[in-house]
Parts: C-alpha cells; sequence; structure tokens
C-alpha cells in the first residue's frame, strides 16, 4: 500500500534511443519530459491576446502579466525591467506544471527534487555569472559583510559563501516538498474513501470526500502560490545583479 502511494511519482520512460557506437549511452523520453513538452505547446496556443477588446481569458493573462511586472518593479526597478521576461516565463512554467499535475493520471514533474533544485542550481550559477560579469571583483563583496572586524573575515565569508550556495536548496526543496506533500495526501485520502465505498460504507464515505474537495481547492491555491514564492525569489536573487548590497 505505502508503495502505491509513491507509484504516481515513478518517473517511466516512453521513448528510449541507443546509440551502439556509444556503448550504454542512451537517451530517453520520459513522462517527464513530455509533461514539460506539453506545457510549453499549451503556452504557445493559449497564451495569447491579440484582440482590443480582452476576452475572459486574455483579462486572466492580462492579470498575470500586471502582477509579475509589479513583482519585478518592486524588487529590481526600472534597471531590472530586462528581467521581467525571463520571471514572467518561469510562473508560467512553474504554475501550469503545478496546476496539470493535480489532474488524475498526469505526471508532476515539479514533485521532482532533481526538476525543481535543477532549476534553481540554474538561476544561481545564471546570477553568478551576470553579477561577476556586472561588477568584477566588486562581486565578491556579497560574502563578506561591510563594517564586520576583519579577524572574523575567515568566518564571515564561510558563512555567507554557505548561506550563498544554500540558495539553490532551499529554493528547490520549498517547491517540491509543498507540491509532495499535497500528491501523497490526495493519494492516501482517495485510498480511503474508495476502501469505505467498496465496503459498503458508502454514508460515512461522505465525510473524506467532503475533506477531498476542500483540499483540491487548497493544493490549487498552493500550485499557484509555490510558484509565485518560487519567482519572487528569484527576482529578490537577481537583485545581486543589479545592485550590491
Amino acid at each position: 500500500m505505502t508503495a502505491a502511494y509513491f507509484d504516481q511519482f515513478n518517473i517511466v520512460s516512453l521513448i528510449t534511443i541507443r546509440a551502439p557506437f556509444l556503448g550504454d549511452f542512451a537517451v530517453s523520453f520520459t513522462n517527464s519530459s513530455l509533461m514539460m513538452l506539453s506545457v510549453i505547446t499549451v503556452f504557445w496556443l493559449l497564451f495569447k491576446g491579440e484582440r482590443i477588446i480582452p476576452t475572459r481569458w486574455q483579462l486572466v493573462i492580462e492579470l498575470i502579466h500586471s502582477v509579475i511586472r509589479t513583482m519585478v518593479r518592486d524588487n529590481l526597478g526600472k534597471e531590472g525591467a530586462k528581467y521581467f521576461p525571463f520571471v514572467l516565463c518561469l510562473f508560467i512554467f512553474i504554475v501550469l506544471l503545478n496546476v496539470f499535475g493535480l489532474f488524475p493520471y498526469v505526471f508532476t514533474p515539479t514533485v521532482h527534487i532533481i526538476v525543481t533544485f535543477g532549476l534553481s542550481l540554474s538561476i544561481l550559477i545564471g546570477v553568478t555569472i551576470i553579477g561577476l560579469f556586472n561588477f568584477r571583483t566588486n562581486f565578491m563583496s556579497l560574502f563578506m559583510p561591510g563594517g564586520a572586524p576583519l579577524a572574523l573575515a575567515p568566518f564571515l565569508v564561510l558563512i555567507e559563501t554557505i548561506s550563498y550556495m544554500s540558495r539553490a536548496i532551499s529554493l528547490g526543496v520549498r517547491l517540491a516538498a509543498n507540491l509532495s506533500a499535497g500528491h501523497l495526501l490526495f493519494a492516501i485520502l482517495s485510498g480511503f474513501t474508495f476502501d469505505m465505498l467498496t465496503n459498503g460504507l458508502a454514508l460515512l464515505s461522505i465525510f473524506p470526500m467532503l475533506i477531498m474537495i476542500f483540499i483540491t481547492l487548497l493544493e490549487m491555491a498552493v500550485a499557484i502560490i509555490q510558484a509565485y514564492v518560487f519567482c519572487l525569489l528569484t527576482t529578490i536573487y537577481l537583485g545581486d545583479t543589479v545592485a550590491l548590497h
């Protein structure tokens, strides 16, 4: 039973391509890859707004556009406006993966730490490279707080370096952990409800079904909020490429 709850997190290879001249090396197209490709396709097909009088769907898109633009402007100012397209695309990509993952039999890539950590680590590496390009050696001042005693420099540099590197871990783990907990709760409650129905306890099963409806609404909110938090922290980290603190 416990193993069944975790079956939803299994990565399944759909297409495997092997190159005989490369030995055991193979490239696989998995259910995770399929979901990411599907989300990108949905993004290109549906996120269009070309009408002067917007439709309901276009109003939703414009609302998302306004919220993300405000977030970028408040945290990065005018100089950080160049990061707006990246943050907007990142938000839409994550929120679509999260929301689609709430549908039955749909795989959710963002429950895997390797996916979320890959995103967060890539962002941290990008911030570091851009920061070094913009500020050269002055970027290293992030690891040494101003006004601190020189005798504490080795310890402070070590602490600040660990704190800086842990951004990637906290950013990725937060997203994966919150979504994984929600999916496990779904699996446990649905299994419990199904057992009650099959054992002739239809009347008593109403209570867990009502809980599942509430959890569904809650998880939809969590899917959106976690995508927003991920992008908000990304925007804050990008602030180090605009101005040193």
